[in-house]
């Protein structure tokens, strides 16, 4: 995949996420799908500064050290730590974007930490990539 292609995948993504922002009013529980769409659209912000610099494989290299990090949120409600779960589908986006093997998406799920906290997480800063498209809030 050449870095344009890549460009355009994040861009699509960057777009599906605003629409989602737009429509986060309509929802059962609209803050959090807010955060979600946000998370996801700043993290795909994110990866598309660092494919423009340090290109394709870089970028995936990068989506796969931030995507070790985000904590399982498994056994959560559903509008429970929207952005860290906007976050993980976002770079699992990515990861289907790209192609990205099975074994080594497998791997670095197998390396996230658990949630530390019963409680939902303060808001994670617009500095940390955020993520999300497919399997929203």
């Amino acid at each position: 995949m050449t870095t344009e292609q890549l460009l355009q995948g994040l861009k699509h993504y960057r777009r599906i996420a605003r629409q989602d922002l737009l429509r986060a009013p309509e929802t059962p529980h609209p803050d959090a799908f807010r955060l979600h769409a946000e998370a996801r659209r700043a993290l795909y912000v994110s990866l598309e500064q660092y494919a423009s610099e340090f290109g394709p494989q870089d970028a995936v290299d990068y989506a796969l050290e931030q995507y070790r990090a985000v904590p399982f949120t498994t056994g959560s409600a559903e509008h429970e730590y929207p952005e860290t779960k906007g976050r993980e589908n976002g770079l699992e986006n990515f990861f289907l974007m790209v192609g990205l093997d099975a074994k080594l998406r497998r791997e670095a799920r197998n390396a996230r930490p658990k949630m530390k906290s019963a409680a939902p997480p303060a808001p994670e800063t617009a500095q940390e990539p955020l993520s999300g498209e497919a399997g929203q809030v």
